[in-house]
């Protein structure tokens, strides 16, 4: 069999589906659609907080620390003057009108008020400054209490926001990786034959983490963001529009770049993602090949071609590396020249009289907040790539309809129909995995139950593919495979499977204990059916001998027993499946002759009053079945007992002696 092991996913890419994934991605974030709404407006609220910071600034600086500039001390029109500040007090105060009264020349009274210029404050004593200053430094302590007030809510609706995006964004991961999960398990064997590994560990992985991502840190922040930006142009327009406009100058240059980085970024995230799959998918291959590549000396070859790939995505993070490189302090560059455009322009203003300090000071706040929203924006769109480029990839597989076509809801067999198998059937069966390489050709046989069937061949000739096909993990190209005279696609893969139990070659076991890898998820077993179980299957020596029995806990793929125990273990979990039909799969290869003895009795007893489908490499295997199917370059070539095969001395007959 050959299949296609090339990256299939990554070569369907290549076009923005950003809105249209964000739209895919609606669904699994509709279910938390009042936590995010409570987030939004959370972000807007502290969007307003942030916004009042600057202005507190200007409040204070406007009308506690430097008075406002008057023109002698009354509105003048005429340009030619120069600007004073004066420092307004009420006389109302005694301690104010004994200052006043020591220093009548300084001073200039208004009804019941009187001024006194900025440079003449500095004549006075310091205690009497304090004193006329008095009002102000109140003021001072209430806009401190304003200013403090306004940090603390911002820190708690930025916490309570965070914890509610940090929720939201798990249980969208969590949803989202349970689809993908459950997806994954019902796809076609034909699926996992053309994806390694470690591409689909990728995506449930790296990717779904991805999409947390998202999720947490862009969605809330690009409302923050925008909020912002938008927040800002408005108060810069009220503070002075003349002054914002001239600051506004620099937006489409950082539009353009914004344009630029766009394009540039997502064809480097879309790389990234593939150089990380590939990276996961040779390492994979290098842990489960490890034995291979160590017997044929094999490792500096695959180091060199481990470290090309490593190269390649450190070439492709570089790139990345040097479009943050350029947008980033490009941002930054505009973002100086509008607060130097805003420090000359502003800075005349304030020295003519028609922009106060506090003005001026608040509007360069607003200006380095007015660029932070812009790098943020690009560093979340550095999240959003990434997130889109996972995205595109979670969603080809769970786009992938790599599955065997279910029956319709009028065609389903009923459960009457399965209730004991009593014949399977192949009916003209032709079968190829790819294209015209065809496997097996015009099958024709019955398997009736309490039968055993043999099937032997040499290597190639298409033995484990009946196999495939009795359990469904592929359908036949042509003809027809009958479960008691209707149609197999007419059945519930479920349906059928449960009544059946599969002794493979190479067993996989669970990193589970032996229990586990027997029973599957069955907690209710008796001690006294355990037992029995394995006394059946041969495996009560092997269980005896391990410190903590069936509990003992088995290494990944069951590698820390012997090839012969795994058989052992896989007999005796077909066993616990109590089924009707039992397939063998080249049970008894690479084994030695004492556990192959033990491996035939489990056989024996699990066989008993069962139907059978033996596949054989070894002929001694299959001499005491009642038939023998021998099959070659997937044709059938003879049916028939043993002593009916020998003695017709043809294609058996020859592979005995061959075996001989």
């Amino acid at each position: 069999m050959r299949t296609d092991y090339g990256y299939f996913e990554e070569k369907q890419l290549g076009k923005a589906y950003d809105f249209k994934l964000l739209r895919r991605l609606y669904p699994f974030a509709r279910p938390f659609g009042g936590l995010l709404l409570w987030s939004i407006l959370l972000v807007i609220w502290i969007t307003l907080l942030d916004l009042s910071i600057p202005y507190v600034t200007k409040v204070a600086i406007d009308r506690y620390i430097v008075p406002q500039i008057e023109r002698n001390g009354r509105q003048s029109d005429q340009t030619d003057e120069m600007p004073k500040r004066f420092l307004q007090v009420d006389l109302k105060d005694p301690e104010v009108g004994r200052i006043v009264s020591k220093y009548p020349d300084l001073f200039r009274r208004q009804g019941s008020t009187t001024q006194i210029s900025i440079e003449a404050i500095a004549r006075l004593e310091e205690n009497e400054i304090a004193t006329l200053r008095k009002r102000d430094l109140s003021g001072l302590a209430m806009i401190s209490a304003i200013f403090l007030f306004i940090i603390v809510l911002n820190f708690i609706f930025n916490f309570i926001q965070k914890v509610i995006m940090e929720y939201t964004g798990h249980m969208i991961m969590h949803q989202l990786r349970l689809r993908l999960f459950t997806h994954i398990q019902t796809l076609s064997i034909e699926f996992f034959t053309r994806n390694p590994v470690g591409r689909l560990v990728t995506r449930v992985t790296n990717d779904v983490q991805n999409m947390h991502e998202l999720f947490t840190t862009l969605l809330a922040f690009i409302f923050k963001d925008l909020f912002l930006l938008f927040g800002i142009a408005a108060v810069l327009i009220v503070l002075n529009w003349k002054l914002a406009l001239a600051t506004f100058a620099v937006i489409p240059v950082v539009f353009y770049a914004s344009i630029i980085f766009a394009h540039k970024a997502r064809d480097v995230f879309r790389m990234l993602r593939i150089k990380i799959a590939e990276i996961n998918t040779r390492f994979s291959e290098t842990i489960s090949g490890i034995k291979v590549i160590q017997l044929f000396d094999h490792e500096k070859q695959n180091f060199r071609e481990f470290k090309q790939l490593n190269h390649e995505n450190y070439l492709a993070g570089m790139r990345q590396i040097r479009i943050l490189g350029i947008f980033l302090p490009a941002i930054e560059l505009l973002g100086i020249t509008a607060v130097a455009i805003v420090i000359f322009y502003g800075g005349s203003n304030v020295l003519a009289g028609t922009l106060s300090l506090g003005s001026l000071v608040a509007f360069i706040s607003y200006m380095k907040m007015f660029f932070r929203p812009i790098r943020d924006l690009a560093e979340k769109y550095n999240v959003l790539q990434n997130a889109m480029a996972s995205a595109e990839r979670i969603f080809l597989i769970l786009d992938s309809d790599s599955r065997l076509p279910q029956p319709a809801l009028t065609a389903v067999a009923t459960g009457d129909d399965l209730r004991k198998i009593k014949e399977i059937t192949f009916d003209k069966v032709f079968f190829s995995y790819i294209g015209d390489e065809t496997v097996l050709k015009n099958i024709n046989f019955t398997v009736r139950a309490g039968e055993t069937v043999g099937v032997v061949g040499p290597t190639g000739a298409g033995k484990t593919s009946l196999i495939n096909l009795i359990t469904r993990f592929y359908d036949p190209t042509s003809g027809r495979i009958l479960i008691n005279g209707k149609n197999i696609r007419e059945f519930d893969p479920s349906d059928f499977r449960s009544k059946m139990a599969l002794v493979m070659q190479d067993p996989f076991l669970f990193s589970e204990s032996i229990r586990e890898n027997i029973f599957k998820g069955n907690g209710h077993v008796s001690e006294a059916e355990m037992e029995k179980i394995l006394s059946l299957s041969n495996c009560k020596g092997l269980t005896d001998r391990l410190p903590q029995g069936p509990e003992t806990v088995l290494s990944e793929g069951g590698l820390s027993i012997s090839s012969g125990e795994r058989q052992l273990i896989s007999i005796a979990r077909a066993f616990a499946r109590n089924p009707q039909l039992i397939l063998f799969d080249e049970a008894t290869s690479y084994i030695d002759s004492q556990t192959e003895i033990k491996i035939q009795q489990a056989l024996q007893n699990l066989m008993k009053d069962r139907t059978a489908v033996i596949i054989a490499h070894r002929l001694s295997t299959v001499r005491h079945a009642d038939r023998i199917i021998v099959l070659n370059q997937g044709r059938i070539l003879e049916t028939g007992s043993h002593e009916k095969l020998m003695a017709n001395k043809g294609f058996y007959y020859r592979l005995n002696q061959l075996q001989g």
